[in-house]
């Protein structure tokens, strides 16, 4: 099983089209708060349709109790920042993507706590400042999927 974490999320409809998208790959959510939003927002749910209970979730009060969670696992910090391409990286059942908030990415500190090759990111045409969270989350939950040849117990 693959993994997306988003780092205080702010905007509850990409969080919402995440839980979809996790409902309908396998992949396990955990949001790490704060949360820009209620869990129960309209906005949210009207993204995430029924999905929720498709999906399993974790939220975790801060980065730090997520770490102590997932300890063991390697986390692949999907940003801007990243020099190395997302198709460039080779997954495992396992890997956690992790995603910062929609206004500001991930904090420096988080970037140069991993190996720069886990610091990945989706290449743009020049002067682009990024996507919209949700597609760059289906975007490179999908290439590692494709990588686990779509094996669903991975």
């Amino acid at each position: 099983m693959l993994n997306i974490a988003l780092y205080e999320p702010e905007i509850p409809p990409n969080t919402g089209n995440i839980i979809r998208l996790c409902a309908n790959s396998g992949a396990k959510l955990h949001l790490i708060e704060p949360l820009g939003f209620a869990l129960d927002d309209k906005k949210m749910r009207r993204a995430g349709l029924d999905y929720t209970e498709f999906t399993e979730l974790s939220i975790y009060k801060s980065f730090d109790a997520f770490l102590q969670e997932v300890r063991g696992q390697r986390i692949f910090a999907c940003s801007t920042k990243g020099s190395c391409r997302y198709s460039d990286a080779k997954f495992q059942a396992g890997d956690i993507l992790l995603f910062g908030p929609e206004t500001r990415g991930l904090p420096k500190a988080i970037l140069d706590s991993l190996p720069k090759e886990q610091v990945i990111t989706i290449p743009m045409m020049p002067n682009s400042r990024s996507l919209n969270l949700s597609n760059s989350a289906a975007i490179i939950l999908y290439e590692a999927w494709r990588q686990l040849e779509f094996n669903i117990q991975a």
